[in-house]
């Protein structure tokens, strides 16, 4: 590296998104839209030594040319799959199968007491409240997320295993 490139990619830290971007246009000769620091000075960084030390070779140029036209490359995006609704209900309005029916209470010991929600058709009630999920019932209980269906240990069809 020349003895000049260095004291001013290292001084390239010090400036201002705003000032880096001033920088950008300076040396590509055209602005930047970007607003990422640590992009624009790797970019700045290596364009300096580009100018200062020369370019890629014509050999290595050329070779990445090959690579390029031989990569496999996706032409047309992906077909969008239709997902198929059974007619009576969506797959939001079915309940979950680990689930006993709504009215049903399920209980759980956690830290020398024992917890219960009662299962509505519409969330869960516990303590008074009714909580969209069953994670967000056991976060209420124990102050951190937890899957609902393993803390209340509902990981098999219809109840407790």
């Amino acid at each position: 590296m020349h003895a000049n490139v260095g004291p001013a990619i290292a001084a390239l830290e010090q400036l201002t998104v705003t000032e880096l971007r001033q920088r950008y246009a300076e040396v590509f000769g055209e602005p930047t839209h970007a607003g990422h620091k640590t992009w624009l000075i790797k970019r700045i960084a290596w364009r300096l030594q580009v100018l200062a030390e020369g370019d890629l070779s014509e050999r290595a140029r050329r070779r990445a040319a090959e690579l390029a036209n031989d990569a496999d490359l996706r032409l047309l995006p992906p077909r969008r799959r239709v997902a198929v609704v059974s007619s009576d209900l969506s797959a939001a309005e079915k309940p979950d199968d680990r689930l006993p029916p709504p009215g049903n209470i399920v209980t759980r010991p956690y830290k020398g007491r024992m917890v219960r929600v009662r299962i509505l058709t519409e969330g869960f009630e516990f303590e008074g409240i009714i909580y969209p999920t069953l994670s967000a019932v056991a976060k209420a209980i124990t102050g951190s997320h937890c899957n609902g269906f393993h803390f209340f240990r509902l990981n098999t069809q219809g109840g407790p295993s």
